[in-house]
């Protein structure tokens, strides 16, 4: 009869933890001070011990598979709960890993971190915050390279971001609703009206985030993304997108949620249009979010609270 393989280590599943967020075998083993190989064979050792295919590996580093995604999730539950026991009977440090959020560009959500990061009063830390597009933003929490996610939703968009996420094993949970408005340098005569039309943006450059090879009208981070426009310049990031509207007079369109101390520049002002914007978090179905994440959701709430939104959640 075949020996079956002994069960797997603390130090193993930290390991996977840290492949899994580097998204390289390498990479992980230089966090960890341990050669490639190493750590190659401690990740074929494991997949041994728990019968299953873990990762996939490809010229361009490593994803998860549909087992690795929820071995990950306890994974991440256990070494998270050691952890705890440590602070709490061995006068351990905090873990310096503590969140990983990927969202789209939006300044409430950067409001939010800096918030979050400043009350977690740990000398030594490790967050991850990614303002990346749309669909890799679903991918990075599928594949727990983020804890969560934040994107927005709305009738036009609804059924296609749904189902991708049903599919990816996710869940959109409703943060809160706001009225479009556009972002515009202070500098920009529109940025003096009390609200603005469509024709009021003829002749104006339209910004949006470029979504790369997934640029399809349902992952468009701006409403209204199917109305042509005879000028318009995509961006793959938020600093840029604000110094086009002082450079050129752009806009684009956004939750009207802006922050004067990381954004003193521009200014929203109200879209008139009969649309709504309703942003959310997503996360694993299965998987509960961790203490941290959810002080993260906590410090969100507390910055939109701020403003003239209708809370959801």
């Amino acid at each position: 009869m075949a020996r079956r393989p002994s069960g797997v280590t603390l130090q193993q599943l930290q390991s996977f933890i840290e492949v899994a967020a580097e998204g390289s075998i390498s990479a992980a083993a230089d966090l960890l001070y341990v050669s490639q190989p190493t750590m190659s064979a401690a990740m074929k050792d494991l997949e041994t011990r728990v019968g299953r295919s873990l990762l996939v590996r490809s010229a361009r580093g490593i994803t998860l598979t549909s087992d690795g995604v929820e071995f990950l999730g306890y994974a991440r539950q256990v070494v998270e709960q050691v952890a705890l026991l440590e602070q709490r009977y061995l006068d351990r440090p905090p873990s310096r890993r503590l969140l990983g959020v990927s969202t789209q560009h939006y300044s409430f959500a950067v409001d939010a971190f800096v918030r979050m990061v400043k009350a977690s009063g740990a000398p030594e830390y490790e967050f991850s915050l990614r303002e990346t597009r749309t669909w890799d933003i679903i991918e990075d929490v599928r594949t727990l390279r983020s804890e969560l996610g934040i994107l927005y939703r709305n009738d036009f968009n609804r059924n296609v971001i749904d189902k991708l996420l049903r599919d990816s094993g996710l869940l959109f949970h409703p943060l809160f609703l706001a009225d479009p408005h556009i972002f515009v340098s202070r500098k920009n005569p529109l940025a003096a009206r009390e609200r603005v039309t469509l024709d009021d943006l003829a002749g104006l450059p339209r910004l949006t985030f470029d979504q790369g090879t997934n640029n399809s009208f349902y992952f468009a981070e701006e409403i209204l993304s199917t109305l042509s426009s005879a000028q318009e310049i995509r961006v793959s990031d938020r600093a840029t997108i604000f110094n086009l509207m002082i450079g050129l007079g752009g806009y684009t369109i956004s939750t009207g949620i802006i922050s004067d101390d990381l954004d003193p520049e521009i200014v929203a002002v109200p879209l008139d249009v009969d649309e709504r914007i309703e942003i959310g978090w997503i996360a694993h179905t299965a998987i509960p979010l961790t203490d941290q994440a959810q002080r993260y959701l906590d410090d969100v709430r507390a910055v939109v609270r701020e403003f003239d939104v209708e809370l959801l959640g």
